[in-house]
């Protein structure tokens, strides 16, 4: 057998363990500050970017095709083909066909950005996080992500139109649809 000499260990001082606790507090502090500050430096950037308009809410957006006519309301149902990333350039979503959203049924900046747009238009819109998921993490989405996301509006109708149109097609036991061209009815919109 083998002898090991204990050797005693110094106490450490209170005063490093506070500066310890203090310093650990405020990389704390600093990181939610930065995780706060990112958004706005973001927008901010962005803002000053050629085309880029931002909206008395915050929202920005660079017209890609103006489009032409008239726009969706609160109570119309978009169909649109669209990507939604974030800054980073990370894809969350995307439609892999048209795809018929309630414009009331989607995050406010989204449904904002529908609003502005003619129909033919497509868009490329930022959404501030108060106007996206906020403070909470969604999915694949941080909490405070700015969201990214290129629209096309292809067309729209009130949503009593499509509710007309998919009781017809149940009364002649024909395949529900709900869009011009049979698009499916609406789906789960992105951001709720």
């Amino acid at each position: 057998m083998s002898s090991v000499t204990a050797v005693p260990i110094q106490p450490v001082k209170r005063r490093y363990i506070t500066y310890l606790v203090i310093g650990l507090l405020l990389a704390v502090v600093g990181a939610a500050a930065l995780a706060w500050q990112a958004p706005v430096d973001f927008l901010a950037g962005n803002a000053k970017k050629p085309g880029v308009v931002t909206t008395a809410s915050g929202l920005q957006y660079q017209v890609i095709t103006p489009g032409a006519g008239a726009k969706p309301t609160e109570t119309d149902v978009a169909l649109i083909n669209y990507v939604g990333k974030l800054t980073d350039g990370t894809v969350f979503d995307q439609s892999q066909q048209p795809t018929p959203l309630p414009v009331a049924g989607v995050v406010p900046g989204f449904s904002e950005a529908l609003k502005l747009m003619p129909k033919g238009a497509k868009y490329r819109v930022w959404i501030k996080p108060e106007l996206g998921y906020g403070d909470k993490d969604s999915g694949p989405i941080p909490a405070n992500s700015v969201l990214d996301f290129e629209i096309e509006l292809l067309d729209f109708l009130p949503e009593s139109v499509i509710r007309q149109m998919q009781m017809q097609q149940m009364q002649q036991g024909g395949m529900p649809g709900g869009m011009p061209g049979g698009a499916p009815a609406p789906a789960p919109p992105p951001g709720r």
